[in-house]
């Protein structure tokens, strides 16, 4: 199995633009430990944008 190349453009940009990574750092992550960053942030802005 492949992984998209626009699927792996669109999480580095995600957690390049939240946590201001560097594309070499976020590559350097396995693809669980970047799925894993990918969806804290996403709990992140949940809670942001929810208030709380």
């Amino acid at each position: 199995m492949t992984y998209a190349p626009s699927r792996l453009r669109e999480e580095i940009a995600y957690v390049a633009y939240h946590f201001h990574w560097s594309r070499e750092e976020i590559l350097d992550l396995t693809h669980g430990e970047r799925r894993e960053w990918v969806s804290e942030i996403a709990r992140i802005n949940t809670r942001v944008n929810e208030g709380g």
